[in-house]
């Protein structure tokens, strides 16, 4: 079970959301770099970064700054979403040197063009993500309903040959208050694609309850404001995982 902190940029400065709400939004002291150093230097095997700017089609700039500075700065890879809604999108990112690259929006609106960001880059540099609340897929940073189940989602993104989602559950999101472990070990099992869990981890407790139905197909997950508040220590759960055995049976 790898554990990816996240590093989430609005205008340039490390924020946290509630639900993904622009308007419900902490700020965190600390550069966007120093922080990624320290999570690199806490066991980080890899980073997962948001531009929250990008995903609102607000303006990016400063945000690409930093990606390009945590990037250069890093010694392990860098995953990184929000607001990629063109293949031209994805190109730059990559040629910034993201390891990465997640796309949600574009997954749903231009599925032609993820088969084509899939020949292009390479099923394991492409990554969907899959934002959902009540199991209905949201785009445009999590501000658009659309009628396709996350499952429904999930099975189609399978199809086009990708390895890997990051699962979202907006509701749980910010909000401290558990994983949906559920919901997302039924993707993972349907679809039979590789899951990153992401959205509520606040206890050690719960990465312990993911690593032990990690059998289901969930091999990751991001945590961010439970880092951040202090709930637990990245080495404290790297600690954690490495202490948990699967357990026999998946969650029904």
């Amino acid at each position: 079970m790898l554990i990816i902190p996240a590093i989430d940029l609005r205008d340039g400065r490390c924020v946290r959301l509630t639900q993904g709400k622009k308007d419900a939004a902490t700020v965190y002291d600390g550069n966007p770099v120093e922080i990624a150093k320290a999570f690199e230097d806490g066991g980080a095997q890899i980073l997962h970064v948001v531009d929250l700017d990008g995903a609102f089609s607000e303006n990016r700039t400063a945000n690409r700054r930093a990606l390009g500075e945590i990037i250069r700065a890093a010694g392990i890879p860098v995953q990184f979403g929000g607001g990629l809604r063109s293949f031209a999108d994805v190109k730059a990112i990559v040629e910034l040197g993201a390891t990465r690259v997640v796309i949600g929006t574009l997954a749903v609106e231009a599925p032609k063009e993820l088969e084509k960001l899939v020949a292009m880059f390479g099923a394991h540099r492409i990554v969907v993500g899959i934002d959902a609340w009540g199991g209905q897929v949201m785009t445009r940073g999590w501000t658009h309903g659309d009628q396709t189940s996350a499952l429904d989602l999930a099975c189609r993104v399978s199809k086009a040959g990708l390895e890997r989602i990051v699962y979202t559950d907006i509701e749980r999101d910010g909000m401290l208050t558990g994983p949906n472990i559920e919901q997302t070990c039924r993707i993972a099992r349907t679809s039979g694609l590789k899951i990153t869990a992401s959205g509520g981890v606040s206890s050690l407790e719960d990465l312990k309850r993911l690593k032990a139905v990690s059998d289901c197909g969930i091999d990751s997950v991001i945590v961010g404001k439970a880092l951040y508040e202090g709930r637990f220590t990245l080495p404290d759960a790297l600690r954690a995982v490495a202490e948990t055995t699967n357990s026999p049976r998946s969650v029904e």
